[in-house]
């Protein structure tokens, strides 16, 4: 009696699974979840910016970062943010920037040139060294804040 029971489940199963691997369902999961990364998803709910502004706003961040931190360090906050490079593309297409950043006056002004206010700004930028400090441990958190300033 259990067999009978128990193989219709496991057919069951099978096809629940076959299914959420088909290249609609992670997308609409994804959506659903808005969006694949936990850090966008903070920022537009949060601070109120689009996903356009939270996208390019950490691609400014990683480019500021990338001038002023150690090779190594700023690998490990890429590889924090899924989508790091892309978010530096689109930070640059959107025209945040187009040569170097250079500091924080920069920084203010890149995210200025993607409709960020400098009282948004003011808690966009520790937003995501926040992220980064309880992703990758306070010392890389630091380490970014630092590259910031």
């Amino acid at each position: 009696m259990q067999r009978r029971i128990l193989l219709p489940g496991l057919i069951l199963a099978a096809i629940t699974l076959a299914s959420c691997s088909s290249t609609s369902a992670p997308s609409a999961m994804t959506s659903a979840l808005g969006g694949s990364n936990p850090l966008m998803g903070m920022l537009t709910s949060q601070l109120g910016v689009t996903q356009q502004q939270a996208e390019g706003g950490v691609g400014s961040i990683l480019k500021l970062a990338n001038e002023k931190m150690a090779r190594g360090d700023f690998d490990q906050v890429a590889a924090l943010i899924p989508g790091a490079s892309k978010y530096m593309d689109t930070a640059r297409k959107l025209g945040a920037y187009a040569g170097q950043i250079g500091d924080l006056a920069g920084l203010t002004s890149s995210l200025g040139k993607l409709g960020i206010s400098p009282d948004t700004a003011a808690s966009f930028i520790p937003a995501v060294t926040d992220f980064v400090g309880k992703a990758g441990g306070s010392e890389l958190g630091g380490k970014l804040a630092a590259a910031l300033k």
